[in-house]
């Protein structure tokens, strides 16, 4: 099975970087082909342009800049995101990522008013992440990278696809034993993606 693992943290000595890892190991070791996209490694521009918003609905020029992601997203069997929560949302570069390479014809097309999925070969889709507060700071907050993940892309992926999120919350009063607790945690559900 192809993974498409989309990363986004800027410190690759950060606790992020050591749970990316973590996730090329294990998929690897259970034998998926890895596409290791780490965005900030390849230089990603998150910023939609003014010609990329006035062509976001024309399929085909909507792909201007971005088609080499496009493709690798289009081969992709599973997807497996790797972020920090930042301010209750995404770092900015992988919400970039989903504004410039979510387009119509490539994650959803419009078919009588209502969103279709174009990425029906994506049949798994895993999140491993952090959160700087507590869990139930996010809750009150509405957890907004929760319900984008959980909900927005299980309209972009194959109906009834599985969906893993894991997160580790209070960062900010994490103990090494907290965090290995996490990664052990990551560990046994790569294993079992």
């Amino acid at each position: 099975m192809r993974a498409l693992v989309l990363h986004a943290h800027p410190v690759e000595t950060s606790y992020n970087a050591a749970l990316h890892r973590l996730i090329i190991e294990r998929l690897s070791a259970r034998g998926y082909e890895i596409d290791d996209c780490d965005l900030y490694a390849e230089g990603f521009d998150p910023r939609l342009t003014r010609e990329e918003r006035l062509a976001y609905h024309d399929i085909g020029p909507n792909l201007a800049g971005v088609s080499d992601y496009v493709e690798r997203l289009r081969r992709a069997e599973a997807l497996i995101l790797s972020f920090p929560v930042w301010n209750f949302g995404y770092p900015a570069i992988l919400k970039g990522f989903f504004d410039r390479v979510f387009v119509p014809g490539v994650a959803f097309r419009m078919v009588d008013g209502k969103v279709e999925t174009c990425l029906d070969t994506i049949r798994k889709v895993g999140t491993v992440t952090t959160y700087g507060g507590p869990r139930w700071r996010a809750f009150v907050m509405g957890d907004p990278p929760r319900k984008l993940v959980t909900r927005l892309l299980r309209a972009t992926v194959k109906p009834g696809a599985p969906f893993t999120y894991l997160a580790h919350y209070d960062m900010n009063r994490s103990t090494d034993a907290t965090r290995a607790t996490f990664m052990r945690k990551v560990s046994a559900a790569m294993d079992r993606f």
